[in-house]
């Protein structure tokens, strides 16, 4: 047994003074003054500091003099004001501390691999492997606390508004939606798996037919894909569905969440509604179809002015059909040649040709491509592009439209972040619409979903999708922060004809339709009712919230980016009798 607490570690005030307390936590730190012994006892809610006097208690100090970085103790003593020029103004609990009279060790640490602290200098592998003692820094307590209050927050604001929570399977049936699936063999139903859900797509749908209305979850995903900075193996949705709804009841909807969640985790108070745009205005203004619309930078196509510009290069993609696209980053003249150079060789392994930069001085431009250029030619393009003197000029000229605009979309990115172009802590939410509905697949020589085969196309472009697919837009929309995708949804399909017209079209037989989905398209034989819904990505809100830029920062225990735990060692061998049970044999030729 040991003495419980009667006070956390962050909760000891002035107006404690003169009061017995005990307090459990871990030796954050400890400091040798003049033979008074200084320890800084730390738990998730703070920390206080503990003073072992050898004129108050000469074998409790001798006793203290064993703590060491991490163990862990329980104290008992009296509460006192620290003298003025003691306190410590950083400290929550600075004004006060606690003059020990019983010390109880609980459990001695090991030397820990890294210290406890959030300045930390250790290699992420390391602070993962351990991750039980990185998760002791208080940063990293912090965020998991935010992301606390931001589920407190979803379950309280669909509660009101009439959602009901329902849980869904674990293990699913096998469906194409995208990614690779996690298969999970079955031991009793032997050559058969289960899959570990990408979402809850069609479970959420069959909610709808079964007349529930409104679902929501607080849900675990999981897709076997090449990970990175903001993606892992199992991440987290918050996922919905509504009938008899529209487009305009989700923007409605989410906008009064994220409001909600602004309020409460940052104390920002949202402006809505959120801007919107068009898919194919966001590729032609920003270069993708996630901008970020902190700062400006727009792209400009400049086909038009730089067509008999005389400059080769420019006037034989205009004549194929590509595109000359170019942005304008304010002050940039001053770039040395060398920052040039590394601008160019950037384009380049993003997939263009090259980098024409065109520095904007004494009402012309500078530019090795500048004697090509014919008479107007310069003033067109500074008119074009709005630049003044002090300006430059970046230009990409590409046979293939997406190429041209993409490059210098990720330039415009890179730019603005290194220009410092957008206040640090601010946020910009918008909504994408009107995405295609399908994508031809060159590799493949076929359709694949934009989205997911289940989108519904815009009820006024369903009689292309006989003559020309590619035209279709869909009843879709995403929700895009500070240029990261938080969250995407749909008006769904709710005809089975049309939903198996879909499939068709994606390449599947009859049979493979019937094996896959035939469950979906028989449920909506029986009464499906107009239905949408939309999943956000909780451990990228949760990222965006804190002003980090990994998401492994926000998940207790991620994975690294090769899909490894490196504390437990998953992914991991399995012995020859659970292959047996399991009917598999490994064939790893």
């Amino acid at each position: 047994m040991f003495t419980k607490r009667t006070h956390t570690c962050g909760e000891l005030r002035r107006a404690h003074s003169g009061t017995t307390v005990t307090l459990n936590g871990w030796v954050d730190s400890r400091r040798n003054l003049g033979g008074m012994l200084f320890v800084n006892l730390r738990d998730r809610y703070g920390i206080t500091q503990i003073v072992f006097s050898p004129e108050h208690d000469a074998e409790l100090h001798e006793q203290a003099q064993a703590l060491k970085s991490e163990d862990v103790i329980s104290v008992t003593g009296v509460v006192r004001e620290r003298p003025g020029d003691n306190r410590n103004p950083q400290m929550t609990t600075g004004d006060v501390e606690v003059l020990a009279s019983v010390l109880e060790i609980l459990n001695h640490s090991k030397l820990p691999p890294f210290e406890i602290r959030d300045d930390v200098d250790a290699f992420e592998d390391l602070r993962l492997k351990y991750r039980y003692l990185d998760l002791r820094r208080p940063r990293l307590q912090q965020n998991l606390l935010l992301r606390h209050r931001m589920y407190q927050v979803v379950h309280r604001y669909f509660d009101e508004k009439g959602f009901i929570e329902v849980e869904t399977p674990v293990l699913m049936k096998s469906t194409p939606e995208g990614a690779r699936d996690y298969l999970v063999p079955s031991r009793v139903h032997p050559g058969k798996f289960y899959a570990l859900p990408q979402s809850p797509q069609t479970y959420k749908q069959l909610l709808m037919v079964a007349g529930l209305d409104r679902y929501v979850q607080i849900v675990k995903c999981f897709r076997d894909e090449d990970l990175r900075a903001d993606r892992q193996p199992e991440f987290t949705q918050i996922d919905l569905e509504m009938s008899f709804i529209t487009q305009e009841d989700i923007y409605e909807l989410i906008e009064g969440l994220m409001t909600a969640l602004f309020k409460e985790a940052l104390g920002i108070e949202m402006t809505t509604p959120f801007p919107r745009m068009d898919y194919f205005t966001a590729l032609e203004t920003y270069g993708t179809d996630k901008p970020d619309i902190r700062f400006g930078m727009p792209l400009v196509i400049l086909n038009d002015v730089v067509a008999d510009s005389g400059f080769r290069v420019f006037t034989d993609i205009v004549e194929k059909g590509g595109r000359v696209t170019g942005i304008c980053v304010t002050g940039g003249a001053d770039f040395s040649r060398k920052k040039l150079d590394i601008l160019t060789e950037r384009a380049k392994s993003l997939g263009a040709g090259g980098l024409v930069w065109m520095k904007a001085r004494n009402g012309s431009l500078e530019s090795p491509v500048s004697k090509f250029l014919k008479d107007g030619t310069a003033a067109a393009l500074r008119n074009a592009l709005n630049c003044e003197d002090g300006d430059l000029l970046l230009v990409v000229a590409d046979a293939d439209v997406v190429t041209a605009s993409k490059v210098l979309g990720q330039l415009r990115i890179e730019l603005g972040e290194e220009r410092r172009l957008y206040r640090p802590g601010s946020h910009a939410l918008l909504w994408i619409t009107d995405f295609p509905l399908l994508q031809w697949d060159e590799e493949g020589k076929r359709w694949i979903a934009e989205h997911h085969p289940f989108t519904g196309p815009k009820p006024e472009d369903v009689h292309l999708l006989d003559t020309e697919p590619g035209k279709v837009r869909a009843d879709c929309y995403d929700l895009v922060w500070n240029g990261t995708e938080i969250g995407s949804g749909s008006i769904r399909i709710h005809d089975g004809e049309l939903q198996q017209k879909i499939f068709s079209l994606l390449g599947l037989s009859d049979m493979e339709i019937k094996q896959k989905f035939g469950f979906l398209i028989e449920a909506f034989q029986y009464g499906a009712p107009p239905h949408g819904g939309i999943a956000l990505g909780l451990d990228r809100m949760v990222t965006l919230m804190s002003g980090l830029t990994s998401i492994r920062d926000v998940i207790a225990f991620p994975k690294t980016n090769s899909g490894l735990s490196l504390m437990d060692g998953a992914p991991s061998e399995i012995g020859p009798r659970q292959l047996r049970e399991l009917h598999l044999k490994l064939d790893l030729d």
